[in-house]
């Protein structure tokens, strides 16, 4: 094993206070004008800090963070993983696509189980986001999967679909479910019977995360495989009832539904049948799949649970080996920056609320989950609450930032991280006003934070993992669309020293990314950066 020893910089002088990473959840850097929510927001704070001469802009998005292509905006499980890794790692969605071009996805044993499962008379399910947002999910591995499905004979599939909303348009779910629905057709000749079983929004049904609300998993869980919600007779007739009925509603938060047929769902889940989820990010899938696989599952009722061949499209927690069976490795991403300052014998502290507690812990490690030395590190998860996030769009950034405070006046940490979760899930809501709150509660926080920081003589550094609320809308033709997903911007980056011990200079490689996060966090707390690690943006003069 290659050690994790790192090497003090010879002229650096240690400084009094903590290293304070401030991650700005989908606060990136819009086109400054009535679109961009960021900009309209009052953020003196922000303001100033931006005009600090240790600032610049960084790649939040694509292959800067691991993705496909350019065109793939971030999100906050990748953007964590970069930061948190000091360099880039292909990601969810190319794994995925490369294992299917190659035909690796066939040839592994838990593609071969499901399968085995079908040609014993099972049915196959497939459950997951029914989008190209490319963020949990994307609908051409779907496709590919069925296509394999009836190209190996398998007799009978449901689809169980996730509506979007929220990486992608607002209202765009029969973009996807029309497209579907005539895959599935396609396919279901010569004896084959493929069809869609069940569906809702994400934000209603099975894709919670972090515990935050077991009831939506519950809900998914008596859709897909009791059979148990209101029934249509397509997923087509299903959203557009939903529409005519509260015309104010969008696409994530659409209610569970299933297709019956003479009265009876056509698609439980059942004895003897194969399921795989088919999302490749793993923040909101692991509750479900918990729900699956776990024997002494205690988190709601299951009524029963059907002895079924259960895969994910990847593993979503690899410590806790969720789910047992998946389809696609995940990245191996190793020596993350906690692992080298633990092995230094650095203190650290994170926290965040719910929404984002993983992403300081289990995104930032790697992928894995708990501590790396618990003697050394300290994890606090502030409680989100569990309303729609535009009614309450300050949502917990002021107990967050009283954590920190309280860490920082404490002396015993010399690298802090937090989250604040605002500008992602506000800028979700699609609600401009609330977004403008939510970004102004971040800045009210940082007033509060940088005098503590400046009181410590340590040092701030401000980022974002992606863009979000920083475009809330597009024109096209004079329309106005609303924009709830991730934007394509860069996002800021700023280093404030409070200290004076160090002389810091701005240090910019050329396409910086949120990758050489971790080599300027080094920096800052005096080693080199690891070999391996994209260059820091500062050094020290």
């Amino acid at each position: 094993m290659i050690p994790l020893q790192l090497r003090r910089l010879d002229n650096y002088h240690p400084f009094p206070g903590p290293v304070v990473l401030v991650i700005m959840d989908g606060i990136g850097i819009g086109k400054h004008d009535e679109s961009d929510a960021v900009f309209l927001a009052n953020t003196p704070v922000m303001d100033r800090l931006f005009r600090e001469p240790l600032f610049t802009a960084l790649k939040a998005h694509g292959t800067a963070v691991g993705l496909p292509s350019d065109d793939d905006m971030g999100n906050s499980e990748v953007g964590h993983n970069a930061i948190g890794a000091g360099r880039v790692f292909a990601q969810g969605a190319r794994l995925v696509n490369d294992a299917i071009s190659s035909g690796k996805l066939w040839d592994g044993a838990a593609w071969k189980n499901v399968i085995n499962q079908a040609q014993s008379g099972g049915t196959v399910h497939f459950i997951g986001l029914l989008s190209d947002g490319n963020v949990h999910s994307h609908i051409t591995q779907l496709f590919a999967m069925l296509d394999r499905c009836a190209k190996e004979g398998v007799e009978r599939v449901r689809v169980h679909v996730l509506l979007d909303g929220r990486d992608v348009g607002e209202k765009s779910a029969m973009s996807y479910v029309s497209p579907l629905e005539a895959k599935l057709a396609e396919l279901s000749v010569g004896g084959k019977d493929y069809r869609i079983a069940s569906g809702g929004g994400r934000m209603v049904t099975t894709m919670d995360r972090y515990g935050a609300n077991w009831q939506v998993v519950e809900r998914g869980w008596k859709t897909h495989v009791l059979g148990e919600a209101r029934p249509f007779s397509s997923a087509a007739e299903a959203i557009h009832t939903y529409y005519d009925e509260d015309p104010a509603i969008t696409d994530q938060y659409l209610d569970s539904f299933v297709i019956a047929q003479d009265g009876a769902p056509v698609g439980t889940i059942e004895d003897g049948d194969a399921v795989v989820f088919f999302n490749f990010r793993g923040d909101r899938a692991i509750e479900i799949s918990r729900a699956f696989d776990e024997d002494n599952f205690a988190e709601f009722d299951r009524k029963r649970r059907p002895d079924v061949f259960y895969a994910g499209l990847m593993q979503y927690d690899g410590d806790a080996m969720i789910p047992k069976n998946f389809l696609v490795q995940p990245p191996a991403i190793d020596r993350t920056v906690s692992q080298f300052l633990c092995a230094n014998g650095v203190t650290s502290f994170a926290v965040s609320e719910t929404q984002k507690y993983g992403h300081v812990t289990y995104f930032w490690n790697g992928n894995n989950s708990g501590y790396v030395c618990e003697q050394l590190e300290k994890f606090v998860e502030i409680t989100s609450d569990r309303v729609m996030f535009n009614q309450r769009p300050w949502m917990k950034a002021a107990e967050i930032t009283d954590a920190t405070l309280d860490a920082v006046s404490a002396g015993n940490y010399k690298f802090i991280r937090l989250n604040f979760a605002n500008g992602d899930m506000v800028g979700h809501t699609g609600d401009i006003a609330a977004v403008r709150i939510a970004v102004e509660a971040v800045d009210l926080c940082l007033a509060r934070l940088l005098p503590a920081i400046q009181r410590s003589c340590g040092v701030c550094v401000l980022t974002a993992d992606h863009g979000n609320a920083d475009c809330m809308f597009t024109e096209k033709k004079g329309k106005r669309e609303p924009m709830v997903a991730h934007t394509l911007n860069p996002v800021p980056f700023v280093v404030k020293d409070f200290s004076g011990a160090n002389r810091l200079n701005l240090e910019v490689p050329a396409a910086p990314g949120i990758s050489n996060i971790a080599a300027t966090l080094m920096c800052l707390l005096g080693f080199e950066k690891p070999e391996e690690y994209d260059p820091s943006l500062i050094r020290i003069a």
